[in-house]
Parts: C-alpha cells; structure tokens; sequence
C-alpha cells in the first residue's frame, strides 16, 4: 500500500462525519499532508450578482475554518503523530476555495547561468521581487501547463510502489 493511500484511507475513517459534502482531496509529499474539502455553497437568489456571491462563498469558508476548528486541530494532531508531517487544510466552496495554515518550504536547487538568467528577468521585469519568488512561479506555471503529464507521471510512480510493495522482503 502506497504512502498516499494509508493517508487517504486513515483520513477517510478518522474525519468527522458530515464534515464535508464529499470525500475530501488528499495530497501528500515529504513535508505536508493537504487535506482539501468540499462545503456547501450558501443558498442565493438566482440574480445574485458574481461579486455577492464570491463574497458570500468567502463569508461560508470563514464561517466553516472558525467553527470546525477544534474538530480540525484534534485530526491534525494524531496524523501529525501518526504520519510525522505536518497538516494544512483547504476548503471549496461553489466557485471559490481557499487553503489555510499551509507550509511554504525552502527549497535548495543549483542553477546553471541561462536558468539564473530567466528567474533575473523575472525580477528585473517585477513578475517576482527575488529570484525564490521567480522560481515559485516558474514552478506553479509548469505545473498549470502540464497538469495531465504530471498526473500521469504519478501515476506511473503509484505503478512502482505498488510493484516493489509486491516483491520479496529483504530482511
């Protein structure tokens, strides 16, 4: 059984009853466990303007962090024990979502020239205000444009685990 799908499945038995209206989102990598929720949109008339109604999905989501949060810190805790990682917590709500108390992990990485060049113009341009700003974009840009490639590389990664689980232990 793979990282993700002990996570996945320990969260699914441990989360409150009710706490969301669908089985939330799981992300797990070294650091951080992202658990991402679905809650239900607040009922609006049907000429509810988009701005009122991204104002009232916002008011939902700050009703919904403030009155779940000691339910929330209970189940951060025992994963935090239980998986040693820490855990952040996102919500969705009609159009609008929001993570909270998520981490922002440094990253060491050596760049050759022409790489430090581009993150260089990105600052010199103020698309980002240092070359760590520069790289968070670049990366969140691949990522948006390559979002199937990615899933389909993890899943080939998920392939991998399962196979090497299903091999001989090697005492």
């Amino acid at each position: 059984m793979s990282e993700f799908e002990t996570v996945a499945g320990w969260l699914a038995g441990r989360l409150p009853d009710g706490l969301f209206t669908a089985s939330p989102e799981v992300r797990v990598d070294r650091e951080e466990i992202t658990i991402i929720g679905t809650i239900s949109p607040p009922d609006l008339d049907d000429d509810a303007d988009e701005t009122t109604r991204r104002q009232a999905e916002a008011g939902r989501i700050a009703r919904f962090r403030e009155t779940t949060r000691d339910q929330r810190i209970e189940v951060a805790r025992e994963a935090e024990h239980r998986f040693d990682r820490k855990v952040a917590w996102g919500i969705r709500c009609g159009e609008s979502s929001q993570l909270f108390t998520h981490l922002a992990v440094p990253v060491m990485t050596r760049l050759r020239q022409p790489q430090r060049q581009v993150l260089d113009t990105l600052v010199a341009a103020g698309v980002a205000r240092s070359r760590a700003d520069a790289l968070s974009w670049c990366v969140k840009l691949v990522g948006q444009h390559t979002d199937s490639w990615l899933s389909e590389l993890r899943d080939a990664m998920g392939k991998v685990d399962q196979v090497r689980d299903a091999g001989p232990v090697v005492d």
